[in-house]
């Protein structure tokens, strides 16, 4: 069977890649991560579908990207605003973090083959 590492938000996105990474007969192992994130029920909600879903492993990778800084999610000097559209990038960004976490995944997926 082959395996599959999904990142693990809590998020309908990442549960929806969940789900068809088991429809499709994949070995799944859950990853998410504790950045720092004021939004802490990201992770409960995490916790709660990866045992509903019946993954082989789920890891919560503890991080600090509050020592970047520059994100209302991670900086507790910068608020977190509504919703408002705009074509800026949003004061909630928090830069490079998909990248960090695919970074980690990779390691992660060189140990579990």
């Amino acid at each position: 069977m082959s395996r599959a590492i999904v990142l693990l938000s809590g998020g309908l996105d990442s549960t929806t890649v969940l789900a068809i990474a088991k429809a499709n007969d994949f070995e799944c192992y859950a990853l998410s991560f504790d950045y720092g994130q004021k939004q802490r029920s990201e992770l409960g909600s995490a916790k709660a579908i990866a045992n509903q879903s019946n993954v082989t492993e789920h890891r919560i990778m503890k991080i600090s990207l509050a020592d970047i800084g520059g994100s209302a999610l991670t900086d507790d000097a910068i608020d977190v605003p509504k919703y408002s559209e705009s074509d800026e990038i949003p004061v909630t960004y928090v830069p490079a973090r998909n990248t960090i976490f695919l970074s980690f995944a990779l390691a992660w997926a060189e140990v579990i083959d």
